[in-house]
């Protein structure tokens, strides 16, 4: 099946749209809403009469914790978002996507509480997407809802570009997030800047894979089910304390229905459509920086490494992360951080003159090829089958 998006068709459908019209498609339906009033459904804090509408002319940044809520309406239903800050110049909006389980509290408050990440976030609008029904205090979905598939997920994202009036993304994805972000930047590749992919897999489920999960779904409560996506054998046998809390968290804080829905769909997912140039013909992959990120004996640790071999390796770094279990945003948030530092520095944002925290003789760019050493970060470049391409990875021990 060619690339694109399905529009408006079931999960069963047979045929897709080519990505050319469907762009076409989702940017005329999006100008159908344009002249829509978006209101804040329900603002976190008082704001004053029109402020929306001021945002992109806003130069000051916001206060760490001056967060709001909205909720967006899209050509596949409401899509639940929080942001702080406003548009900048021509810089991107960091976007983050959470995996399939969570919400964005659950996924992300860890890093962004971080000091380093914290440092980095005066500097951008952040934008925090939960994927429909998966937010805290979400209502349960209506008796025949049909979830909306990876692609139309992805398909969702150009309304909130375009609502706030980003002009491009920075998107930190991970899990089933990291997949629906790659989706949207093969799609609207001018809208994406570069790519943080935590625990992405690019591959759809073969038929044992989606037999094995259908009979743990029968057998296993819904939390038990989806725990061994996102954390390691190691950290499920020893059942440590983060284990513990994301099994209660889970069960309490996310809407059960509404997870079994984003669960099949997250299991019923086709291969991303990916090939590094010259592999194949008309080959298509991401075309901006990547950074992929993996804990050692993570779940997805195959999954990314497969596709770290689908990129063009000029652009694309390589993070595995030794002793931070399935969710290294969560039990490594400082060396996480750091890289993502880097990871800036090298697209020609966050200079070294903001980079207080960080030794100056370590500003090296990830992508100019250069190694970066230290007792706690080992950069290296290697070649890859490809002559005279040069790929970027790191080990990060503790």
């Amino acid at each position: 099946m060619g690339p694109g998006l399905f529009w408006n068709f079931s999960s069963k459908a047979n045929c897709s749209v080519p990505q050319s019209l469907l762009q076409t498609m989702l940017l005329s339906r999006m100008a159908g809403m344009k002249e829509q009033q978006f209101t804040e459904e329900k603002p976190l804090l008082q704001e004053q009469r029109g402020q929306d509408t001021e945002m992109e002319n806003c130069e000051t940044l916001m206060p760490i914790g001056d967060w709001k809520e909205h909720d967006i309406e899209t050509p596949y239903g409401m899509l639940h978002v929080v942001i702080r800050g406003a548009p900048k110049g021509n810089k991107p909006a960091i976007l983050t996507y959470h995996d399939v389980g969570l919400n964005h509290k659950l996924c992300f408050n860890s890093f962004f509480h971080n000091e380093d990440m914290q440092e980095i976030t005066k500097h951008f609008v952040v934008c925090h997407v939960d994927a429909p029904g998966q937010q805290i205090g979400a209502s349960q979905m209506p008796q025949g809802y049909q979830y909306p598939t990876m692609d139309q997920l992805a398909g969702m994202l150009p309304s909130v570009v375009q609502h706030f009036g980003f002009k491009s993304i920075l998107g930190i994805g991970v899990g089933a997030g990291a997949y629906i972000l790659a989706k949207f930047a093969l799609i609207f590749p001018d809208l994406v800047e570069g790519l943080v992919l935590l625990n992405i897999d690019p591959n759809g489920k073969g038929w044992i894979d989606w037999a094995t999960g259908k009979l743990s779904g029968f057998t296993s409560a819904l939390p038990d089910t989806v725990l061994p996506h996102l954390f390691s054998q190691e950290e499920l046998m020893n059942n440590t304390e983060l284990v513990q809390s994301y099994r209660q968290q889970i069960n309490n804080t996310v809407n059960q229905v509404n997870l079994q829905l984003f669960w099949n769909m997250y299991n019923s997912r086709r291969d991303l459509e990916m090939n590094r140039t010259g592999t194949i013909i008309n080959a298509k992959t991401l075309k901006c920086p990547v950074m992929l990120v993996v804990g050692d004996n993570a779940p997805a640790e195959e999954g990314v490494v497969e596709c770290n071999s689908k990129l063009d390796p000029t652009n694309t770094t390589f993070l595995k992360m030794a002793d931070s279990g399935g969710l290294p945003q969560l039990t490594q948030p400082g060396k996480l951080s750091e890289a993502f530092k880097y990871f800036l520095q090298g697209m020609g944002y966050m200079p070294s003159a903001s980079m207080t925290r960080l030794a100056r003789s370590r500003t090296a760019s990830l992508t100019s090829g250069s190694s970066i050493e230290s007792s706690r970060i080992r950069g290296f470049t290697h070649s890859d089958s490809n002559e005279g391409q040069v790929s970027h990875t790191m080990e990060v021990s503790c």
